[in-house]
């Protein structure tokens, strides 16, 4: 759409807590409405844009700060950003907060380990809990939740929801300008 302000939905959650699944339906939904949209999902990003890096706290680091960058030359050009990463530490969060300012929007997918665990398709909280996988956020890695996000999505329906009535009021607010 012509004039659209660029902003990034920053999901942040466990892995398995639905931050895919909620920003695809999102897409859908925003898609159907005219927007143009892009969505970096951090399973894709670290497959094409952070190749060879391992799961270490630097790592994991380096890889949200590349996706943070893309985020930001992305919106500040105007295009709405979707990003699906766990960025599991506040600190990083915090600096991509700061590299967008206004345009940055922390949704945070809630679940805990157990429910995580029991939605896990692919047995990975299973092998981690069991020792098997290091540096797994949630079970040997820590997971700093957001102190004050923005939106926090409980159930996928609910936050499909609330997030369309933020888009509204912020896409209405835009026009008025």
């Amino acid at each position: 759409m012509a004039g659209e302000k660029g902003f990034t939905l920053w999901f942040t959650g466990l892995s398995g807590a639905g931050k895919t699944t909620i920003s695809r339906l999102l897409e859908g939904h925003l898609l159907e409405r005219g927007s143009k949209l892009e969505i970096l999902d951090g399973d894709i990003v670290r497959e094409n844009l952070s190749k060879g890096l391992g799961f270490s706290k630097e790592d994991r680091d380096t890889n949200i700060r590349r996706i943070a960058f893309v985020a930001d030359l992305l919106s500040r050009n105007g295009v709405p950003v979707i990003t699906a990463a766990i960025s599991p530490y506040a600190e990083i969060r915090q600096e991509a907060r700061e590299l967008m300012g206004g345009r940055f929007v922390e949704v945070y997918v809630k679940a805990s380990v157990d429910t995580c665990a029991e939605r896990d398709v692919k047995g990975l909280y299973k092998r981690a809990l069991a020792g098997e996988i290091p540096h797994f956020t949630g079970v040997s890695d820590p997971y700093e939740p957001p102190a004050r996000p923005e939106v926090t999505v409980f159930r996928s329906r609910h936050g499909i929801w609330r997030l369309t009535r933020w888009w509204r009021r912020r896409h209405r607010a835009s026009r008025v300008r």
